[in-house]
């Protein structure tokens, strides 16, 4: 299916918008399912932001699973590319340096507030550059006061450089479902358990089950927004019924499924 509109070449695009003297722009763009934007960067920091769809993005930091209630804060310089499940409406702020000295110091997940959901529509109507004392002015400066009081929020898993555990995690990451304690992996390896807990905290700020977890969390929500059902998500990640899965998800992120995804 195509977009509503067909997107601007990379450099095309980027020139446009890093161009923007203003200390906050935005940008709308829809993108049809399964798009990929190529790997780039920004002199700007950046909150990749969609209204509707989910995003897969993938930094030098990490990797994360991005619904409509959810956005990424993109420092400047990071490179970074998105992968689209399903149609993306993407409305993404791009916010100076000089502005935003006092943001989010590294690239992460945050939350959106349904204030600045509706800021950021608004923002993409305001035409560049904007005088100051001007109303889009006022909405530009608000925005800033609301990007400074977003929630951080778990949506990445930090992979370890220590050979042994990244065996470890690389083949979680394959079987979700693989069911093998420390103790398995202690032997596999050689290694004491003990050694692996150290290392695990240690290079990931987890434990292993609580890195297991975080894994097959993030692994839900990609598969939850291709449209797989509960049930089936969660016996394929390894969960004894939906119940317990549910109950998980709503530990980890404070919502069901079917609210984590919701488009309001």
């Amino acid at each position: 299916m195509e977009p509503s509109f067909k997107p601007k070449p990379l450099p095309e695009a980027l020139k446009e918008i890093e161009g923007e003297p203003s200390p906050v722009s935005a940008r709308a763009t829809d993108y049809p399912t399964g798009w990929h934007i190529e790997p780039h960067a920004h002199s700007k920091h950046q909150l990749i932001y969609a209204v509707r769809g989910v995003m897969i993005v993938q930094a030098d930091a990490g990797r994360w699973v991005v619904p409509p209630t959810r956005a990424i804060w993109m420092v400047a310089g990071m490179t970074h590319e998105i992968r689209c499940v399903g149609q993306v409406h993407m409305r993404s702020l791009l916010v100076a340096t000089d502005a935003g000295r006092d943001l989010f110091k590294r690239t992460q997940a945050v939350g959106i507030s349904p204030l600045l959901r509706e800021l950021i529509r608004a923002a993409v109507d305001v035409r560049q550059p904007y005088a100051p004392g001007t109303r889009d002015s006022r909405v530009m400066r608000l925005i800033l006061d609301e990007l400074r009081a977003l929630p951080v929020l778990p949506l990445h898993v930090q992979m370890p450089s220590d050979a042994r555990l990244l065996a470890i995690c690389e083949q979680l990451q394959r079987r979700l479902d693989d069911p093998s304690t420390m103790l398995d992996w202690a032997k596999r390896l050689s290694l004491n358990v003990k050694t692996i807990q150290r290392l695990f905290v240690k290079e990931t700020g987890m434990t292993f089950g609580q890195w297991r977890q975080q894994a097959r969390l993030l692994r839900a929500l990609e598969l939850l927004a291709t449209g797989e059902k509960v049930i089936d998500v969660a016996l394929a990640l390894g969960y004894d019924s939906p119940s317990a899965f549910t109950t998980m998800f709503r530990k980890q992120f404070g919502l069901t499924p079917s609210q984590f995804f919701a488009e309001e």
